[in-house]
Parts: structure tokens; sequence; C-alpha cells
């Protein structure tokens, strides 16, 4: 195995050395910090990620799988506060124990890097530094954007009478680890890929600025990740599940119940769950319809704190990922 410092050169340093001085890196990989420049007049969005193997991903999925994963969960943050992207830090944990030899481990790198840089290409990101260490195999990723003054999306804006959207499709997340654990491994299964390849909504967040009242991104399922927005903004819920717009082929795969209690409650959507004024529906899903992505109403706030369905469904069997819980997915 390459020592750490060769290691991070190999795969991590050559392909972002071309786009950091256009990129407000004054000083990127190598030393002991990275120098950057925010733009003026923005304010600085950071979040960062862990990703544990057979926790969040499994120990045998695809390492390009692997890389954009870890990045893409990340980014999904970035597109909640509707900030643009543009820098990132990796800390990779390598278990070396996994690989019969050198050329597996180099094999499993160039891989896992190629899904990582790729996404960070696509969205404009530069890896400007990390760390890689040894033990059992996890990933935190911090990502770095800029959103102006005054324009971030909160979780806290929400006010009774406003509606209740999401963007695209939920339950794909947890219908493609279904699938997975059933043994299927073909990438190009419209659920495995929302499972393994998820897509951060980084142009929704852009395009949503000034319309939605308060969002955040479905990570740990619809109905708890609503609950954090109702508590940051002090209202109610009611939601009704005939309107969830749930995932392609999902409803055939699991059934009509179990594919509720994905989009319900199965989380790593990575969609956006916004809310926004009735008279702003029309513009905003004008503005995602260039970006290919639907805006679906699903339900409205209300003053009565806590949430229901609008048919009465009792919802308390439904709840979200809980970190911590003992249960991996």
């Amino acid at each position: 195995m390459l020592a750490e410092f060769d290691l991070i050169r190999r795969y991590f340093m050559s392909s972002q050395e071309a786009s950091t001085a256009s990129n407000g890196v004054t000083l990127g990989c190598g030393d002991d910090a990275t120098l950057l420049v925010p733009q003026a007049s923005q304010q600085l969005a950071v979040s960062v990620d862990t990703s544990v193997v057979d926790v969040h991903f499994p120990r045998e999925a695809p390492p390009f799988a692997v890389g954009h994963r870890a990045l893409a969960v990340a980014l999904s943050d970035l597109a909640a506060m509707g900030a643009t992207s543009r820098w990132c830090l990796m800390a990779l944990t390598l278990d070396q124990r996994q690989f019969a030899d050198d050329d597996a481990a180099h094999a499993w790198l160039a891989d896992y890097a190629h899904g990582f840089h790729a996404l960070s290409q696509q969205h404009a990101t530069t890896l400007v530094g990390g760390d890689v260490t040894s033990g059992a195999l996890s990933i935190g990723v911090t990502v770095m954007g800029e959103v102006p003054v005054g324009e971030a999306l909160t979780r806290g804006g929400a006010q009774a009478g406003d509606l209740i959207a999401v963007t695209g499709a939920l339950g794909g997340g947890a219908g493609g680890l279904a699938l997975w654990q059933q043994g299927e491994r073909d990438l190009a299964h419209p659920l495995l890929s929302r499972y393994l390849l998820p897509q951060p909504r980084l142009a929704a967040g852009l395009a949503l600025r000034g319309l939605a009242t308060a969002a955040l991104d479905i990570s740990d399922g619809l109905l708890a990740d609503l609950a954090h927005l109702r508590e940051a903004s002090q209202v109610g819920a009611v939601i009704s599940l005939d309107a969830l717009p749930l995932a392609d082929e999902l409803e055939s795969t699991l059934g009509r119940e179990a594919a509720l209690q994905a989009a319900l409650s199965g989380g790593d959507d990575y969609e956006l769950l916004v809310t926004l004024s009735a008279n702003d529906v029309a513009k905003a899903q004008q503005r995602l319809a260039p970006l290919g992505l639907t805006l679906t109403i699903i339900g409205h706030c209300c003053e009565a704190l806590g949430v229901s369905a609008s048919d009465q469904s009792d919802l308390n069997s439904y709840a979200g990922w809980q970190h911590f819980s003992g249960e991996a997915p």
C-alpha cells in the first residue's frame, strides 16, 4: 500500500490542481491548511457528513458509488440551504484488511477517487484538503459553499398556511436498499441508482431561493425531516398520502404499503422538502422544469403543532432513520 502522502498525491491531488486557481483557492492540498477566498457579499455555508461502512453504505458497494455517495450526501446539505458549492475536504479512513494485495487496494482507490472526482467536477467543487488514515472504512466530507447575504434557505421560516412540497420522487433510497439486500447489483436499476448514486439537488436549491419559506433535504425520511422543519418553524403539518410522488418502480417492487413506508420513513432520498406560499407554487414549478424536476404539493402547514394525514391515516407506525438506534440499513 502507498504511504499516506503518496496515496493523497496519486488519487486526490492531481485532478484538482488545474481548478484551484480559478475557484478562489490561493493555497490548496499539500500544506497544513488550505487558504480560500470567498466572494464579496456572500455568506459561507459549511456542512460535514460522515459515511460509515455497513451503516450508510454496504461493504460490497462498488467503490465508484462509495466515492460518489460520500460527496453527494454532503452536497445535499448545501442544496437545502440554497448555496452554491465551491470547496470540500475529505477524511478517508481506509481498512487495508479488506484488500488481498496492493493491486486490489489500488484498484479500489482508483475507482473510489473516480466517483468522488466525477461528482465534484459536475458541481464545480474543488477538493482542497483532507486526511487519510487506517481503520474501519469511513469517509468524512466537509463541504463549503456560498449564498448571498440574507438569501439562505433555512428550516425556520415556514408559517401556517404555507404549502408543503417535495422535489422529485420519494422512497427510492429505501427501495434501492431493499433491492440490494435481495441481491440486486445492477446500478442501472432506477431504485438501486437512487440509493447508491443519489443526486444532490443543488440547482433546485438555487432555483427555489426567494420562493421557499423553509427548506431541508430528505435524508432521514420525510416524516422525520418534516418534524425538524416543524420544530424549527413552530408549525404543524397535514399531509396527503395519496399525493406523495413515489419513485419509479417502487410500488411495483415493494407493494403499496411498503412503498408508502419507504417514502415516509425510509430516508436516503436527498430530495428537497420545502414550504412556500400558494402564490409562489407555479413560479417554483416553472423554475424547476428546465432541470427536469417536479415539485409536488403534499400538504400544508397549520397552527396546531404535530403532524397528521388528511385522510386520517395513522402515522404513528412510521418513523425516520435515527442515528445510534442500533439499526443499520
